[in-house]
């Protein structure tokens, strides 16, 4: 995704829209930006999209009755909490809904996880 940059206004703005289950998934956003100095960003396929370079590791989303936060390569992802949902070759996400608590320690784990397995990743092809 080379149109990915360091903090891109349209994200700002995806979450300005007063939406809010957009707001749920804010947090969880920012948790992906604070990864590492190289994560980018873009508005991707209509959702939040953080990228280590122009790479895609994750992603949040809003929809009417539930939130979430995905993640390109989750199929690969330890996820010891149970979090992940899915059954596609790579892509996994955790809904997230009202009145339903969410391990934070483990979707934050989980986030970073699958920062630093792109990062591998990466790596690798270099």
């Amino acid at each position: 995704m080379p149109s990915a940059v360091r903090r891109d206004p349209a994200v700002d703005a995806w979450f300005d829209r007063g939406e809010a289950l957009r707001g749920v998934v804010r947090p969880w956003f920012e948790a992906m930006r604070d990864c590492g100095p190289d994560v980018r960003e873009l508005v991707h396929d209509g959702h939040p999209t953080a990228c280590v370079g122009d790479a895609a590791f994750a992603y949040v989303g809003a929809f009417t009755a539930h939130a979430s936060v995905g993640f390109f390569f989750g199929a690969s992802l330890d996820d010891p909490a149970g979090l992940l949902e899915g059954a596609g070759k790579r892509m996994r996400h955790v809904k997230l809904r009202w009145g339903r608590p969410v391990d934070e320690a483990a979707l934050r784990a989980l986030i970073a996880a699958a920062y630093r397995d792109l990062r591998q990743r990466l790596a690798e092809e270099a």
